[in-house]
């Protein structure tokens, strides 16, 4: 196994990285950690909220300074990250640092857009379909930077995405 199992997912939101994440730990046997949930339980509120109280800029240093205290105090091994956190070199730098292997998770525009409106969560970067359009378009050249690749298709599961992972990145073997 590589860089001692720690790997980290990116991704336009509603792509699923917490799902994978999760599957992925299950596989693996080890913890995971998603960014958003720890940024929420440390706030004491949601993500929208908190942009909302404070913006987007702000946001973002809370984000920053919250994965410095998952990788320093957590030994999670599958890190599931908001869809801007990867954008930030700051941040790739530091998951570099501790070696962590970097997946994006990339699905097409519609898939994400479809779950996104599904999804029960506010997303207060995903209000307007061409402004979110725009926004996934922008990010695709920062989340291409990831070690790995993964296309997320439609019909695909997430455990079904996370064990494509797990063979391919950590040549883990099913029966």
């Amino acid at each position: 196994m590589i860089k001692q199992n720690r790997i980290v997912l990116t991704g336009f939101m509603g792509v699923g990285k917490t799902s994978v994440a999760r599957h992925l730990a299950h596989i693996l046997g080890c913890e995971t950690v998603d960014l958003d949930i720890f940024i929420e339980d440390a706030e004491k509120r949601d993500i929208a909220e908190l942009i909302r109280d404070v913006g987007i800029a702000r946001y973002r240093v809370i984000e920053t300074e919250s994965l410095k205290k998952i990788l320093a105090e957590h030994l999670a091994q599958v890190l599931a990250l908001g869809g801007g956190a990867w954008t930030m070199p700051e941040n790739r730098a530091l998951l570099k640092e501790k070696n962590f292997t970097s997946v994006w998770l990339e699905s097409t525009f519609e898939h994400c857009w479809q779950n996104i409106r599904q999804s029960k969560k506010e997303r207060p970067l995903a209000v307007d379909k061409a402004d979110t359009f725009r926004l996934f378009e922008e990010r695709q050249n920062i989340y291409c930077l990831a070690d790995w690749h993964f296309i997320v298709r439609p019909d695909q599961t997430s455990f079904e995405v996370a064990r494509q992972i797990a063979e391919e990145v950590f040549s883990v073997e099913f029966n």
